[in-house]
């Protein structure tokens, strides 16, 4: 098996099942090869998992050509498994450690994951033979009230950010006696860094699928949605394909599995709109109109598509359905903790070693999901913040990070849960910066319906653009905090309720550093291009190596009489170059912050 969701393919999954098929064919042997999805290991993409009788699967990783080849050849061919290229065993054995050996396995726990990256998503009946579509067939028997109460009970809340109780949505859907109702499944994932929605989609399609049916049986809907950004394609190919193929089984279409339950489902391809993962702004691009949130009530379960009673459910929230559904309310509850019962799904960037998915209880910390699912900062560098919850999450510094992960938790932090995205940031970070970036994204993606958000936000993103210049004054901090109350308070949905969150969160936590960028011109982090300069070390440059000339692209880099580099600060773009191509053995480059320093070493130079 070959891990070919989009992680895997932009690690070359493609051209590593083109090396294994060949090399199979030359020799003349007869193997199945599947291309699945995502495990989760993405910072180890390509995967590959092989299955020989009479070994344990193994999955390798960083899977080169070369690798392919030679595990055709010694191992499917030969007798020797290449443990040295393991990544683990897929079961217990007593030579290769499984993933549940290492720190991340005692962390982790898959529910909604459970097979992803181990079936092939375009076989229904690879989903079938691990219980799929069980929790339909046992459902589709009992009414929508029983299955809404067992949704209740299980205490499911929703995966898309907001947090509300899943049952409780599909109760108040239900209630209406309208002819027709829908069901959304809302795939407009569009947080930076985050992929779960994608994954799951790509990895394990019919899961959202049955997830979906058994919304529509319980509220009473014949026809369904899912709603998938086009800059999704794989998923939107997968999808489309597992709804063919359970039309055809009979598990979707008219009378499921020969009841008189009907359902229809279609794909709908977003644009790509972050404001369009609101539910009212959802409907609204999906009516033909422009993706702008509207005010509620009524909500979409009352009056939703088309003025009809509507559910609309993220795609992490429908991938647990069948599970509850399968093993009850109280099986899920035993997981996560009393209010934020089951798993989380988190999507992990940024300067962790090990980036990527990972399913993990409720309550599980902060600390263990960088350090033990993680594996730490990369490059021996000090953490510094964990941005969680998305663009409109907040930045919890090292004191946050026994913090437990569940709804409320966070909220208390100053962060939210989001839809699962979270990204780590180390000493090099500026946390000044860091708001800077996320408030420009939620800038742009603001429809501009109310004036809060349109407005507010730019006047933020315009103090916070002077102040990473340097251009700042001590004003501008109680500028940007009133602003942020103001936008959190008067906006109408929540892009711009919570924009805000990313700059309250540094100024909380981080004012310190807004306040070097203003009274001193310089940034701590070394980060803000406006703040500082590179300089060459005359003590550790090595006369002979040029490297650094070599890799300039505006010739700002010359040597001196004693053929000692020097940059021209006047021609230098700060592009880093010189930096990166500077031999470690030397590392003469350096930043400095202001750069009014670079003239204070000259004359110190002579």
């Amino acid at each position: 098996m070959v891990g070919a969701a989009t992680c895997g393919r932009a690690a070359g999954a493609q051209n590593i099942t083109k090396v294994i098929r060949d090399e199979l064919a030359s020799r003349q042997i007869e193997a199945t090869v599947i291309e699945v999805g995502c495990m989760g290991h993405c910072y180890a993409e390509p995967l590959v998992l092989i299955q020989k009788p009479d070994n344990p699967t193994i999955c390798y990783g960083y899977v080169s050509e070369g690798l392919a080849s030679m595990l055709v050849r010694e191992f499917i061919a030969g007798d020797d498994p290449c443990i040295e290229f393991a990544l683990a065993a897929m079961e217990v054995n007593d030579f290769i450690p499984t993933f549940e050996d290492f720190p991340r396995g005692m962390v982790e726990k898959k529910v909604v994951m459970q097979h992803c990256g181990i079936i092939d998503p375009e076989n229904i009946d690879h989903y079938i033979a691990n219980g799929g579509y069980e929790a339909l067939a046992k459902a589709i028997h009992k009414s929508g009230e029983e299955v809404v109460s067992e949704i209740k009970t299980s205490g499911l809340r929703g995966r898309g950010g907001a947090g509300f109780p899943t049952g409780v949505k599909w109760e108040t859907c239900r209630q209406f006696k309208e002819d027709v109702k829908y069901v959304i499944c809302n795939a407009d994932e569009g947080d930076p860094g985050a992929f779960m929605d994608r994954t799951l989609l790509e990895s394990n399609p019919h899961q959202v699928l049955e997830g979906l049916a058994l919304a529509a049986h319980a509220v009473g809907a014949s026809k369904g949605y899912l709603y998938i950004r086009a800059e999704y394609p794989l998923a939107v190919e997968r999808i489309e394909k597992a709804i063919n193929q359970a039309e055809e089984s009979g598990l979707l279409g008219e009378s499921i599995l020969g009841t008189d339950f009907n359902l229809t489902l279609e794909i709908f391809q977003g644009s790509g709109a972050f404001v369009c993962g609101e539910e009212t702004a959802l409907i609204a691009s999906m009516e033909g109109e422009p993706g702008i949130p509207r005010h509620r009530p009524p909500f979409p379960a009352e009056a939703g598509l088309w003025g009809k009673p509507t559910v609309i459910n993220n795609v992490k929230t429908l991938s647990y359905i069948p599970h509850i559904i399968r093993k009850g309310a109280d099986w899920f509850r035993e997981t996560g903790t009393p209010d934020s019962p089951g798993t989380a799904v988190f999507a992990l960037a940024g300067k962790v070693i090990n980036t990527g998915l990972v399913e993990v209880p409720m309550g599980v910390t902060l600390s263990q999901l960088v350090y033990d699912v993680g594996s730490g900062i990369d490059g021996g560098k000090q953490f510094k913040a964990v941005q969680i919850g998305g663009p409109s999450g907040g930045c919890l510094p090292e004191s946050f990070l026994e913090t437990a992960i569940d709804f409320d938790s966070l909220n208390q932090a100053g962060a939210m849960m989001g839809s699962g995205g979270m990204v780590v940031m180390d000493e090099d970070d500026c946390m000044v910066e860091i708001a800077r970036y996320f408030l420009d994204f939620t800038q742009n993606e603001s429809c501009g319906k109310c004036t809060f958000c349109r407005l507010g936000t730019k006047q933020m993103l315009e103090i916070l653009e002077r102040i990473t210049k340097g251009e700042g004054a001590l004003e501008d901090i109680d500028t940007l905090l009133n602003l942020a109350k103001n936008v959190k308070t008067g906006s109408l949905c929540n892009l711009g309720k919570t924009a805000p969150n990313p700059v309250l969160s540094t100024l909380k936590h981080f004012r310190n550093e807004y306040e070097a960028h203003i009274t001193e011109g310089r940034c701590p982090s070394l980060m803000c291009l406006n703040l500082i300069a590179y300089y060459i070390l005359p003590d550790k440059c090595e006369r002979s190596c040029d490297a650094c000339i070599g890799s300039c692209p505006v010739e700002s880099i010359f040597s001196n009489e004693d053929r000692i580099k020097v940059v021209d600060q006047e021609k230098c773009v700060k592009c880093k170059s010189c930096m990166d191509a500077c031999p470690p053995q030397y590392s003469a480059v350096v930043k400095l912050s202001p750069p009014e320093l670079v003239q204070e070493k000259e004359n110190d130079n002579g």
